[in-house]
């Protein structure tokens, strides 16, 4: 056997071998998914209630599906909250949900007000046009109350800090927050752009973004006692309005934020020419891929421990994988599948496996 012969056997065998790692990462990644969803599984299980039990806790009062009861360490109740709707999101689980909402400004999504909230839940809506954006308050149903008092935001890279100086779901009560532009209102409707929620996430509130009051101000120079502010939804061109009366402006305070903060990386975002066909075949619309990866969706666990890999999630009715390179900071879209088809092609490999 020539040299050359032997070489070539021995990139052969290099190469074999790296594909086993990968498939071996990979199996580690899928074991991980598998313990999480049968986690979860038995959670859905163990709140399972039958319709007569559902039926006999809304006749108490109790319903956990439409009332969350806080309470302090005496039993005693604090606070009550019934959610006024739910939101719907392309997002069918937790995996790549953006982690904030400007992250996915492209993605378009809706709040269905409840029609137990209000007799007419579209008159709750009146006026809410003419604002441009929207505070959206609501829960983490997916999230248990978390009691650690730190975590370790993907930024940080595993490092764990105070969980107030964060904006983790994962929280001791577990409510978000997010600022989103309102594209439409549709009868009891809200149509609005920037979604880092899942699927069926319950709405607790509805606030229209006032720059006026949300905005930071120098409270200290402001003399509101000098004036009268405007009711909510009468105010006027902010540019007009002068806080205190007075005709100088006040200077804006420094806003600071820790470094860590900042330090955010944007992924390049490729498609191969199998998922550029995909694209036109399915009528997606590219951004709405480009904008849930190139923040990277990944936790700390995957990208830490599993690095350049594979990684499948779903949007909508469809399924997307695509590949990590870290060191080249890019992400290639491979392939871009129905999800019924997807769901066809496994269930044919497990017959064919049988």
């Amino acid at each position: 056997m020539s040299n050359t012969e032997i070489e070539f056997l021995k990139a052969q065998l290099a190469t074999a071998r790296s594909e086993i790692k990968n498939l071996r990462q990979q199996l580690s990644n899928l074991q991980h998914m598998h313990t999480k969803e049968h986690q979860h599984i038995l959670k859905l299980l163990n709140d399972y209630r039958c319709e007569g039990c559902q039926e006999k806790q809304q006749q108490n009062g109790h319903s956990n599906k439409k009332e969350n009861i806080l309470v302090d360490d005496d039993g005693a109740d604090v606070c009550t909250f019934k959610p006024i709707g739910v939101i719907k999101t392309v997002f069918n689980d937790k995996r790549a949900v953006p982690r904030q909402a400007s992250l996915a400004s492209g993605l378009l999504s809706r709040i269905d007000i409840s029609s137990t909230t209000f007799n007419n839940p579209a008159h709750s809506l009146e006026g809410l046009e003419n604002f441009s954006h929207l505070w959206i308050v609501y829960y983490f149903h997916r999230n248990p109350n978390h009691a650690k008092a730190k975590v370790a935001p993907p930024r940080l890279g595993g490092e764990r800090v105070g969980v107030f100086s964060t904006r983790s779901p994962h929280r001791p009560c577990p409510i978000g927050l997010s600022l989103v532009q309102l594209d439409r209102i549709e009868d009891s409707k809200v149509f609005f752009l920037g979604t880092d929620m899942v699927d069926g996430t319950p709405v607790l509130d509805i606030k229209p973004y006032i720059p006026q009051y949300d905005v930071p101000v120098n409270i200290k120079e402001a003399e509101f006692l000098n004036s009268r502010e405007a009711p909510d939804g009468e105010e006027t061109n902010l540019q007009d309005k002068k806080p205190g009366g007075s005709n100088n402006t006040q200077p804006v305070p420094a806003v600071t934020v820790p470094n860590w903060v900042l330090n955010s990386s944007s992924l390049n975002v490729i498609f191969n020419a199998n998922a550029e066909s995909q694209l036109q075949e399915l009528q997606i619309e590219k951004n709405s891929i480009v904008d849930v990866l190139k923040a990277d969706p990944r936790s700390v666990y995957l990208r830490t421990k599993y690095g350049s890999q594979i990684y499948t999630f779903r949007l909508g009715e469809h399924t997307v994988t695509c590949k990590f390179d870290d060191q080249n900071t890019t992400v290639t879209v491979l392939q871009i599948r129905d999800v019924v088809n997807f769901q066809e092609m496994t269930g044919e490999c497990s017959s064919s496996a049988e």
